[in-house]
């Protein structure tokens, strides 16, 4: 029997706030009620101490120099966290159109930015660095040949000297960043639309390749492998990411969930800007955004970038007048595991950084009403494989 003064409701941490809150218990004859019925559960301590010591092995990382046992168990307590809340931020901005050195100025001052906000963790929009190429979706393809070839050599090679720029400000920052490139194989023109992981102490840890391009991206950007569909163990939780319809693919985002996925980046472009979508965009995000926070029971951080002047210019000034593309647009929200928006939606032309305070303690009570990698699974009838062999040769060094 749960004490009186311990109780709580299944929904209560999650009401209607911008921020996670302490937990307030409520009296007798005040829980929520619903087709459930009453509840109130809370995270017993024998098993948060687990999830706890677990959490802090994760984060010994495999390049750590071997110490003792007996040493082991006494750095352990000052690698914890003091708390598991985080503060995280989607960026709803535009990059410098094709200009990859003042894209990345700007990913900079925006780290710098975050760190002296306080937010811990970073998502920027899909291809931040060097943009979206809009012009694919405006323009016929025998046209777009030059701009093609201009793309593949704005796009940044990882790791390289970009990316040390970045990992440089994060660790001078103490942010976590996942950024949006466009990524060129080593060696090649060959590129892919790529999300790159970068700890708050600068560390690389991982890069996911999107492994459908959606309708005309096939023309600038290769399939991802599925040795890019990772986890990973950031030092804030396990972290994995995907790009724009990605999430379409329910094989992959069953992946991210069977492998521990916590914090969940989402990479979009201005898709409402685009003929056709005007009306649908916007809904369409929202509702795959809080469909994976709920399957997975995770918390998303969904970034996306408004097309500014710089890009409809250079469009215009490289291809010509089209019709097609407009100004604006862009949806940026921080989420819920429960689907409540902590921040956000944020939509148009206004760059800012959309933040909220999340909790990872959250996930407690919401696996007791499912939890897709434990009794919600049901392996016995359900399985998944996933081929996690490098399929590009830099694949190695990139997981």
């Amino acid at each position: 029997m749960i004490p009186r003064d311990r109780r709580r409701t299944a929904f209560e941490p999650f009401k209607g706030c911008a921020r996670s809150a302490p937990f307030r218990p409520q009296p007798r004859g005040r829980s929520a009620r619903g087709q459930y019925g009453e509840t109130g559960h809370v995270q017993a301590p024998s098993t948060w101490t687990s999830l706890r010591s677990s959490a802090i092995r994760r984060r010994v990382r495999p390049s750590d120099p071997p110490i003792g046992a007996a040493a082991k168990e006494e750095a352990l307590p000052s690698l914890a966290p003091a708390t598991r809340e985080r503060t995280v931020a989607a960026v709803h901005a535009a990059p410098v159109f094709m200009d990859t050195e003042a894209t990345v100025d700007k990913a900079i001052a925006l780290i710098e930015q975050a760190g002296r906000d306080g937010v811990e963790l970073l998502v920027f929009p899909e291809t931040f660095v060097p943009g979206y190429p809009y012009w694919i979706e405006a323009y016929a393809p025998l046209d777009q040949q030059a701009a093609n070839a201009a793309y593949a050599g704005a796009s940044i090679e990882v790791p390289g000297p970009e990316i040390s720029r970045i990992r440089s400000a994060c660790r001078q920052a103490g942010t976590a960043v996942v950024l949006g490139v466009s990524e060129r194989l080593e060696g090649t023109r060959t590129c892919f639309n790529s999300q790159v992981f970068i700890d708050p102490d600068g560390a690389l840890l991982g890069v996911h390749r999107k492994l459908q391009p959606t309708y005309a991206e096939r023309i600038v950007w290769a399939q991802g492998g599925g040795a890019t569909l990772r986890v990973l163990n950031s030092t804030l939780g396990p972290i994995g990411g995907l790009i724009c319809w990605e999430h379409t693919m329910n094989l992959a985002r069953q992946a991210l969930i069977t492998q521990g996925q916590q914090i969940h980046a989402a990479a979009w472009p201005g898709l409402s800007t685009m003929a056709g979508f005007e009306a649908v965009a916007d809904t369409q995000i929202d509702a795959m955004m809080k469909t994976h926070a709920l399957t997975a029971q995770a918390f998303v951080i969904s970034a996306s970038n408004p097309v500014d002047q710089t890009c409809l210019e250079w469009m215009e000034s490289a291809l010509g007048p089209q019709q097609h593309i407009t100004a604006g647009g862009g949806w940026s929200a921080v989420i819920h595991p429960f689907t409540q928006h902590l921040a956000g939606p944020h939509t148009g032309p206004e760059e800012k950084l959309v933040t909220a305070t999340i909790n990872l303690d959250d996930l407690n009570t919401v696996k007791v009403w499912v939890d897709s990698r434990g009794h919600y699974a049901r392996p016995e009838i359900l399985d998944l494989h996933v081929n996690h062999q490098p399929l590009w040769h830099d694949e190695d060094h990139h997981t």
